[in-house]
């Protein structure tokens, strides 16, 4: 095998991590009078954009999910109306 082959090979490689888009915990909020269609776009544009919904809440309206920071910041510019929370998922202590 030459060495360009073989340069331009790893190349690719490092390209194409690059290119992999990390993904956030995160927990997506809604004001109590957004309606429910609002919240289940959100959740489909991150399925969609290969997201995962981890945990749907009852008593606030919102759910948590695992998504690209794209997909994240295009749900939280969804709606006029009805604006979404996006905070990171984390431990969150009373000392």
């Amino acid at each position: 095998m030459k060495p360009s082959t073989f340069f331009a090979g790893i190349l690719s490689l490092a390209m194409g991590a690059s290119a992999v888009e990390l993904k956030k915990q995160v927990v997506v909020t809604y004001e109590s009078n957004t309606p429910d269609w609002v919240i289940s776009e959100a959740k489909e544009a991150i399925i969609n954009a290969g997201g995962i919904i981890t945990h749907e809440y009852n008593l606030i309206k919102g759910f948590a999910a695992t998504a690209g920071e794209k997909v994240l910041a295009s749900v939280q510019t969804m709606g006029s109306k009805y604006q979404a929370l996006v905070e990171e998922d984390k431990v969150v202590s009373v000392e």
